[in-house]
């Protein structure tokens, strides 16, 4: 497979460009103009402590405004990766293009030119590409991890991420290419790498007694608090 470098680059650079377009910016200032998104605290339920939010994102949206503006914002991040991996994918069938549009789109959403380098944690990007790439196995991983870590490990850190781990081993099975193993395992490292801030925050803590259990845990971020509302309309936990 004779890849063109500069077919290459352009792919890449299209994704991130697209991907640093800050959705969660754009509606809250159409829905809440002069209120800044960023540096707000969350009350931890249980305790006296606050956490200091520095990610921008969909889920930071519905903590602040609801889970309709939170919604309609996650799903234009998923779409603004999945737009320019898709296009890529049907320009070049059988080439590896798309999957460095949907890398790029998950880097410009956690580290977006536009916005000094500041967005989120890239978990509805990361979707997007995912299921351009391989929808069936999205659906599948993600609904896996989220309920082994949840029910069986009750691990708030692994329901984050255990799902996208789970599609390095799937896309193998799927397709038995590398590029697409690579490309799996390139998107998960920018994503734990995003999640970094949020991790230590819940480790420390934790090692403090102030987590508590996994609803608790789940009430520090506000990818948790995402996670932990989808869990219960799907009646994986209590309200």
């Amino acid at each position: 497979m004779n890849l063109d470098p500069w077919i290459a680059l352009l792919a890449a650079v299209v994704g991130y460009l697209c991907g640093s377009i800050s959705f969660a910016r754009i509606i809250y200032r159409l829905v809440a103009p002069g209120e800044k998104l960023t540096g707000m605290e969350l009350d931890i339920e249980g305790s006296d402590e606050k956490v200091r939010v520095r990610a921008v994102s969909g889920t930071a949206v519905s903590v602040k405004l609801g889970g309709k503006w939170g919604g309609i914002t996650a799903l234009l991040d998923i779409l603004k990766a999945a737009i320019p991996t898709l296009v890529f994918r049907l320009l070049y069938p059988g080439m590896p293009y798309h999957l460095l549009a949907a890398t790029g789109a998950l880097a410009g959403h956690n580290w977006p030119l536009y916005h000094r380098f500041q967005g989120g944690r890239g978990l509805s990007p990361l979707m997007g590409g995912f299921l351009v790439v391989d929808w069936v196995g999205t659906l599948v991983t993600s609904t896996l991890g989220m309920v082994f870590s949840l029910v069986v490990l009750k691990n708030v850190l692994l329901s984050y991420m255990l799902g996208n781990w789970l599609m390095i081993p799937w896309l193998w099975f799927r397709t038995r290419d590398l590029a697409h193993v690579i490309y799996a395992v390139v998107v998960n490292i920018l994503f734990v790498v995003a999640m970094i801030p949020d991790i230590q925050g819940i480790i420390d803590r934790r090692k403090r007694g102030v987590e508590g259990d996994v609803s608790a845990a789940m009430e520090m971020t506000p990818m948790g608090r995402g996670i932990k509302k989808m869990a219960q309309r799907f009646g994986m936990m209590r309200d």
